[in-house]
């Protein structure tokens, strides 16, 4: 038997050299894949399938009752866009409570963050892409079904009258997803940024967003405090807001809190998560 030895040298890379920008959006494909359980076992599918086939199931019925039977239901039957979120509020905080804890704690715990601070990316670039991963995800059950929930509203008369009215409500829909999005991905990574348990990060979430719902409730309805202590409910904001961005009166007191208020306070939680989030990214020690 004889051996041979081939000597290939060292061959430099001629691809194309696509830098941070590149690495980005190769994390988001794969944290937005790791989400939706593609490529992993079909205990990882279920559950995001299943969240974002409920957040659905209500514009689709609205939708099938409007189209059989238009003439027997009223502009009453069907929910506003804002009132919308109402049905599917449960699958909005379980989604953030499960995406968050899976992309950013199993990096921790399993070490791949320092194979990700290995390429391109650096701290920012990296939370960067898994916050935009993120918020994708919850864009799909905060944006989706309203837009197409405006399908039952056409069907059944009273939906927007033309192309400019089509379009502005459009954009008043992506406003209020998009804002909705940002505040549950703002809070599910602050507590994920905080153990690198995905378990202990998934509670957290929930009684960060319950809690402070049910405290906030509790102290204005048993004391003569401001109603502007409701800014604190992580839970309840978002969907006020997104009744104001469309023109409705939501469930809190008309006229006690101000729309500038909550714009405030959703900026504070922006703000207050990305610092926190920092500080515990920042300093971190990462083995590469």
């Amino acid at each position: 038997m004889t051996a041979e030895i081939y000597d290939r040298g060292y061959r430099r890379y001629d691809g194309p050299r696509t830098g941070v920008r590149g690495a980005m959006t190769t994390l988001i494909k794969h944290s937005i894949r790791r989400s939706l359980g593609l490529g992993r076992s079909a205990r990882f599918k279920v559950v995001p399938i299943l969240i974002i086939l409920a957040s659905f199931v209500p514009a689709v019925v609205f939708v099938g009752i409007a189209a059989l039977i238009p003439a027997a239901i009223g502009d009453e039957f069907l929910p506003t866009y804002a009132e919308y979120y109402g049905f599917i509020i449960t699958t909005l905080y379980l989604f953030a409570a499960f995406i968050a804890p899976d992309l950013l704690c199993n990096d921790r715990r399993s070490s791949m963050l320092g194979v990700y601070l290995a390429s391109p990316l650096d701290r920012r670039s990296y939370l960067a892409a898994k916050a935009i991963s993120v918020a994708i995800m919850l864009g799909i059950v905060t944006i989706g079904p309203p837009l197409f929930l405006m399908i039952a509203f056409v069907l059944e008369g009273s939906g927007p009258g033309g192309f400019l009215e089509t379009l502005e409500t459009g954009a008043k829909i992506i406003a209020a997803g998009l804002m909705m999005s940002a505040v549950y991905t703002a809070v599910s990574f602050a507590v994920s940024a905080t153990t690198d348990r995905s378990g202990t990060a998934t509670a957290g979430t929930l009684g960060a967003l319950v809690g402070s719902t049910a405290i906030a409730n509790i102290v204005v309805e048993n004391t003569d405090v401001s109603d502007n202590v409701l800014l604190f409910s992580l839970l309840e904001l978002p969907g006020e807001l997104a009744f104001r961005i469309h023109g409705e009166v939501g469930e809190w007191r008309p006229g006690a809190i101000s729309t500038s208020n909550m714009w405030l306070a959703v900026a504070g939680i922006l703000v207050v998560s990305s610092l926190w989030v920092w500080s515990r990214y920042g300093p971190l020690l990462v083995r590469r």
